[in-house]
């Protein structure tokens, strides 16, 4: 819901600029502020004076990123990289609203967006190094979000692009072999979680998932075992 299009009464939208994260508010808007001399029919008679209870839960500015989208590849070219990186971590954190409401895959067209804005390149490397940064942050909230859609593949792609970034990243080893269990790659899966172990070795869910590893392993063993015995056991009656 954005203010100036979802939000069209005038006192409304004047009494939300007005607010914080977390402040609840009363606000009684006269006429003028709200319906005016038509009113809105059937609910709310004409030149009502009318009282709305809000609260505020959460809230992103979005007005930098609405306005960077709506400019030429040249002209965002052309922006300074703290504005570009403003932008991306906005979008980011719309990413991260959708994921955490179970929206997967809106927060990954969010995520996706972010990334598409972090192309350029730098000849000043204190500067790319701060574009990396935010990429890294975006590979791994890609890997996760691919999880939860079920696109293993998916997932380890962008988890390996984070390890391209930064080969010790915890999370991003986590996120791999999360991928790769997933797909039944067992020595991949146990390779990437034995690495993420080495760096973080109390991590409640690195040890789980490698239990879990375990587990599925000794069951596919199992599983082999018995299909070898069913293929050798008519031979056998032959001997």
């Amino acid at each position: 819901m954005k203010l100036g299009k979802d939000i069209t009464l005038w006192g409304l939208e004047i009494g939300l600029l007005s607010m914080t994260k977390g402040e609840a508010a009363l606000f009684v808007l006269t006429p003028e502020y709200a319906y005016g001399q038509r009113g809105c029919p059937p609910s709310i008679p004409p030149n009502t004076t009318v009282l709305f209870k809000v609260e505020v839960l959460d809230f992103i500015d979005s007005e930098e990123c609405d306005t960077f989208f709506e400019l030429t590849c040249e002209q965002r070219d052309r922006l300074p990289l703290e504005k570009v990186l403003k932008v991306a971590a906005t979008e980011r954190q719309f990413g991260n609203y959708f994921f955490y409401k179970q929206c997967f895959k809106i927060a990954k067209d969010r995520y996706k967006r972010a990334l598409s804005i972090l192309g350029r390149s730098s000849s000043s490397k204190a500067e790319q190094s701060q574009i990396n940064a935010s990429k890294l942050l975006l590979f791994l909230n890609l890997s996760l979000t691919y999880l939860k859609l079920e696109r293993a593949d998916r997932a380890l792609k962008y988890g390996e692009l984070a390890l391209e970034m930064d080969q010790g990243n915890a999370k991003a080893l986590f996120r791999c072999g999360q991928a790769c269990l997933y797909m039944r790659e067992y020595s991949k899966s146990r390779d990437f979680l034995a690495r993420a172990q080495c760096i973080q070795p109390f991590n409640r869910d690195i040890n789980n998932e490698l239990k879990k590893l375990a587990r599925y392993y000794k069951e596919y063993m199992k599983m082999e075992k018995e299909m070898c015995c069913q293929m050798f056991d008519p031979l056998n009656s032959y001997g």
